[in-house]
C-alpha cells in the first residue's frame, strides 16, 4: 500500500453522455455558412458578367448621355420641320381649292359668255354669199398712204359642232394714182385659224400717192388656192 493509497484503482474515463472540455475554435456550421455565401456571391458575379448586363464605364456613360442629347434634339427639329410641312400642306390645300372654286366660276363665265355670242352672232346679217366663214361685217378706213381694216369672220357650227378652220386671209385693193390710173394692190396676206368667229383687225400701208376706193376681201382655205369666201367693202375716209 502506498501513502496515497492502493494503486490498483482503475484510471478515470469519461463516458459518451459525459461533458468533455474541447479546445476553442470556429465552429463548423459558421464555416459552412461562410463557404455557402461565398460561393453565391461568387455565382451571382459570373452570372452577372457571362449572361447579365454590362456594365457601363465612365466613358460608355459619357457617350450615352450624348448620344440621347442628339437623339432629343434630332427629335425636336422633326417635330418642327412636320409642323412646317402641315402648315405648308395646309396653305397648298386651300390654295388647290382656291383655284378649282377660281376655276369653276371661269368655265362657268365661258359657258354664259358662249351663250351671249351665240345670241349675237345669230343677230347679225349673214354673209350675202352665203358662204362659211362668212364675212358677216367689215370696216375699211382710208387715209393718205394708210389703210385701217376691221373684219368679223364667222363660221356656221356643222351638226350642232363648228370644227377649225385653218388657211389665210388676202386684202386686195383697187383705186387710182393722182395720174387718175386704175390699179389693184395686194395690201396684206396672213395666216388665219379660227373656230366659231375671228376679228381680223390692223393697219396696212399703201403705195405712195394711191388711194384705195374698194378693198376685197379674199378667204382661202391651207394648201388651195381656191377661194372660200369673198366680199368687197367700200373705203371710207378717215
Amino acid at each position: 500500500m502506498s501513502l496515497f493509497g492502493s494503486s490498483n484503482r482503475p484510471a478515470f474515463k469519461p463516458t459518451p453522455y459525459g461533458y468533455t472540455r474541447r479546445s476553442k475554435g470556429i465552429p463548423r456550421w459558421l464555416v459552412l455558412l461562410l463557404t455557402g455565401i461565398a460561393l453565391g456571391a461568387g455565382g451571382v458575379l459570373f452570372l452577372q458578367r457571362s449572361y447579365g448586363p454590362q456594365l457601363l464605364t465612365v466613358e460608355q456613360s459619357e457617350q450615352l448621355r450624348m448620344d440621347l442629347n442628339t437623339a432629343n434634339l434630332d427629335k425636336q427639329r422633326l417635330q418642327s420641320e412636320t409642323k412646317q410641312l402641315k402648315t405648308s400642306l395646309d396653305r397648298a390645300t386651300q390654295a388647290t381649292q382656291q383655284q378649282s372654286e377660281q376655276i369653276t366660276q371661269m368655265q362657268q363665265d365661258y359657258t354664259d359668255l358662249k351663250s351671249g355670242i351665240s345670241g349675237l352672232i345669230a343677230a347679225i346679217p349673214p354673209d350675202p354669199r352665203g358662204t362659211s366663214p362668212g364675212i358677216r361685217a367689215a370696216d375699211m378706213l382710208g387715209s393718205s398712204g394708210q389703210l385701217s381694216y376691221r373684219i368679223l369672220l364667222i363660221q356656221d357650227p356643222e351638226d350642232g359642232d363648228t370644227q377649225a378652220f385653218d388657211g389665210q386671209i388676202k386684202l386686195v385693193a383697187s383705186g387710182h394714182y393722182s395720174n387718175g390710173k386704175t390699179v389693184y394692190v395686194d395690201v396684206m396676206t396672213a395666216p388665219l385659224h379660227m373656230t366659231l368667229y375671228k376679228e381680223v383687225q390692223g393697219e396696212a400701208v399703201l403705195p405712195e400717192g394711191f388711194r384705195a376706193r374698194q378693198i376685197t376681201i379674199q378667204i382661202t382655205p391651207e394648201g388651195s388656192d381656191k377661194v372660200a369666201s369673198t366680199r368687197t367693202i367700200r373705203v371710207a375716209a378717215k
